[in-house]
């Protein structure tokens, strides 16, 4: 078949899809085909928060130029061309929050069971400076790359660190490549202006690059770290554009005030970016990150040093407190979109991260060990490190990978046209646009358009309830799950006082049939606020049924489910049984239009529906709820 020949039969095909779906969505809206216009398909869309489309379906209509092969510009397939198959990526691991001595097993633990990477807290955040050494005693940093991270004291660890090697080498280590300990001295002043988290000042690490470029051992003193704005609720692509933005920043410092040409500069970074549960999106989130910084090298002049490392941490905000076990299945996502997008390392967060240390009874050995094993299952069982960039040539991937570029591009050159990264951080530009895309998603959660499963769907209100201490206190991240969470602690509360929680009684009319589909959805979004709904079957109006199914439940709300043509037929006498009965909140799963009809006491009070605002309803029906309870 001629090229020309081969195109005409993709575009028949598409033309023939595009067809059927309008076909299919013209019987669901009950309109007809040609009213849906030329591109039925684009109804099918759907936009990120970063306002990059994703088309329903791809086909070779889609399909990009290939990319050059891993390891040369401008890295979209990877950094190292010549990653060991055999191991994958990098299996990082946190270290540093107990004692010297109970760090140093900890780690070598580990390292016997799969951890390829150390990323060890010191200074406030962990291990006393003057405790490294213990910490990494019998560790061979040739075959463990480690990262620190310090904050303020980053100057003083990495010195303490780097007063480590040099007494190792003067023992006679056995290290005959010094450029394979590889060194991460985790400066990142810029990213934590913004988080607030303490760090040292810019020159301070400036002055860290310019000691680490001379070491013989492979050191990158700064960290770019991307998660500052990820927990902070930004988009991929904001995440992106603010990282390289704070990178570029970096590279003015180091080359103006620490004397190093641009390849050495460039040669100090490396970049930390989140990982979340949706996987195309974090595969094609990597593969974009690396291409932009590649643009930023060349623009430089220094192409070939464009190929910075890649760290990859599971969202913090995507995990939840409630239902934490669900945790397990989201960071094995985000592993999965980190490792198959070309992350050079990956540190998954324990399952439990959310919650203080012990909250489920488990132990802190145990919730490491699932992280550790999760990457392990992937890289030994399911083999994912054996091909480099397993997504290339995906229509739906290369396109994605290319829209997140572009507009993170976008975004770093406004903050760019801002004056630079600490010009538009002062000028607020960075935090307004993040502010905004965190409001979004957090209405679309509260609307239950985006799922958080065991939160705002599938709650398992029979889970233990959460203690005030169990909550880790100090939380600065900007967690999905959140205003859900805050219902459900105020139902535990409620629990706690007066030994049960919240109740509402569902008033099912009509056959299971009938009401099955309405009575599952106000359960599920009742219970998503911590409130309990009693399901009594099907109750017929005007049989006294309603009056005793009220009279046993105790509740004083009540949630009428059907159809709507029951709700014709019956809701409005249904309404009047339930007052009577001493119910003074009626709602009504459904559509306010069913009973437009109905007036006066006869009325429900409020509409249940899939579009409602929830945590605010729920909010609603709680101060209600406790009120009552109160009198």
């Amino acid at each position: 078949m001629s090229l020309a020949s081969e195109a005409e039969a993709v575009e028949q095909a598409y033309a023939e899809w595009q067809r059927s779906v309008a076909g299919v969505l013209a019987k669901s809206r009950r309109v007809d085909a040609a009213e849906l216009g030329p591109e039925p398909q684009k109804l099918l869309e759907t936009v990120t928060y970063d306002g990059v489309t994703v088309a329903p379906l791809y086909s070779p209509r889609d399909e990009r130029p290939e990319q050059s092969l891993p390891g040369t510009f401008p890295y979209v397939r990877g950094v190292d061309a010549h990653r060991d198959v055999n191991a994958g990526w990098l299996v990082s691991a946190v270290f540093g929050t107990a004692s010297a001595a109970e760090t140093n097993r900890s780690v070598l633990d580990a390292l016997e069971n799969g951890v390829s990477a150390l990323w060890l807290k010191v200074g406030a955040k962990g291990l006393p400076v003057t405790d490294i050494a213990a910490a990494l005693e019998g560790v061979l940093l040739d075959l463990a790359p480690l990262t620190l991270d310090a904050g303020a004291e980053a100057g003083d660890a990495a010195r303490a660190l780097l007063s480590l090697l040099d007494a190792r080498a003067e023992a006679g280590d056995g290290v005959s490549d010094r450029a394979g300990i590889r060194i991460h001295l985790g400066a990142a002043p810029l990213t934590s202006s913004f988080s607030g988290a303490a760090d040292v000042e810019l020159a301070d690490a400036v002055e860290l690059a310019a000691l680490a470029a001379a070491r013989t051992e492979t050191v990158h003193a700064i960290t770019v770290d991307g998660t500052a704005f990820h927990n902070a609720g930004a988009g991929d692509a904001e995440e992106l554009g603010a990282a390289i933005a704070a990178g570029l920043e970096y590279l003015r410092a180091l080359t103006a005030e620490s004397g190093l040409t641009i390849g050495a500069a460039l040669s100090q970074l490396a970049f930390r970016y989140s990982a979340t549960d949706d996987q195309f999106q974090t595969i094609a989130k990597f593969r974009a990150a690396r291409l932009v910084w590649a643009r930023i090298a060349q623009v430089c002049g220094a192409s070939d040093f464009g190929g910075a490392p890649q760290h990859a941490v599971t969202s913090a905000a995507m995990m939840a407190q409630r239902d934490p076990w669900v945790n397990m299945l989201r960071t094995t996502l985000a592993a999965f979109g980190a490792g198959v997008g070309g992350a050079d390392a990956v540190t998954v967060l324990p399952f439990d991260v959310a919650l203080a240390d012990g909250t489920l009874g488990v132990s802190k050995s145990f919730s490491s060990r699932i992280a550790r094993n999760t990457q392990l299952l992937l890289l030994e069982e399911s083999h994912l490190g054996r091909v480099l960039d397993p997504s290339a040539g995906s229509w739906y991937v290369e396109d994605l990978t290319q829209q997140i570029a572009a507009t993170a591009w976008e975004f770093f050159q406004e903050i760019e046209a801002a004056g630079g990264y600490l010009a538009a951080l002062e000028a607020g530009i960075v935090s307004g646009r993040i502010a905004a895309t965190k409001a979004k998603r957090d209405s679309d959660i509260a609307h239950r358009k985006t799922t958080v499963t065991g939160v705002n769907e599938f709650p398992n209100l029979g889970e233990t309830p959460l203690s005030a201490e169990a909550v880790e206190p100090g939380q600065t991240v900007a967690r999905y799950a959140a205003a859900f969470e805050a219902l459900r602690d105020r139902s535990d509360a409620f629990l706690a006082s007066g030994g049960a929680r919240p109740t509402a009684l569902l008033v099912p009319l009509g056959s299971v049939a009938e009401h099955n589909v309405r009575t599952t959805f106000a359960s599920n979004l009742l219970a998503s606020g911590g409130i309990d709904a009693v399901n009594p079957g099907p109750l017929e109006v005007g049989a006294e049924a309603i009056s005793a199914a009220v009279k046993a439940s105790g509740a004083t709300v009540a949630v009428l489910c059907g159809t709507d043509k029951r709700y014709g037929e019956s809701a409005a006498a249904a309404v009047a049984e339930l007052r009577a009965a001493g119910i003074t909140k009626v709602l009504l799963a459904g559509p306010e239009k069913a009973v437009a009809d109905a007036t006066g006491d006869s009325r429900p009070d409020g509409f249940l529906t899939a579009r409602i605002d929830a945590v605010s309803a729920l909010t609603e029906l709680l101060d209600f709820i406790e009120t009552g309870s109160s009198k």
